[in-house]
Parts: C-alpha cells; sequence; structure tokens
C-alpha cells in the first residue's frame, strides 16, 4: 500500500471514519479507522456497506 492513498467519500459515523480508495492493484477498496485516542482500530473492507457496518457496531475498550 502507499505511503499516502488518496481517499474518496470520506465519511464520519460516530468516532469512526469510513473511506475510499485504491489498493495497488487498482481495486476499490473501503477502510474504517477510529479515531479516538488509544483506541487503534482499523480495518480494510472489499465493500463500503461491510465498512459502514463495522463503523456502526464499534465500541472501544479504551480504559
Amino acid at each position: 500500500m502507499p505511503a499516502n492513498p488518496r481517499f474518496r467519500r470520506v465519511v464520519r459515523i460516530g468516532p469512526v471514519q469510513i473511506a475510499t480508495y485504491y489498493d495497488g492493484r487498482g481495486h476499490e477498496k473501503h477502510t474504517a479507522a477510529c479515531t479516538a485516542p488509544r483506541c487503534g482500530f482499523s480495518a480494510d473492507y472489499d465493500s463500503r456497506t461491510a465498512a459502514e457496518l463495522a463503523a456502526r457496531t464499534h465500541r472501544c475498550n479504551v480504559r
């Protein structure tokens, strides 16, 4: 994955940001990443729907 992928369609659902980008092979990917301090949650998905579902159901375990 390149150091600075170009994110498109960035949306925020609670503390989680969702964005769409193209991977190194030209496939469209979707990522969900929590922006809360010390959370560390992030994941890549093949569909936008899956990324949005992960964002809606994410709960931070920060103590």
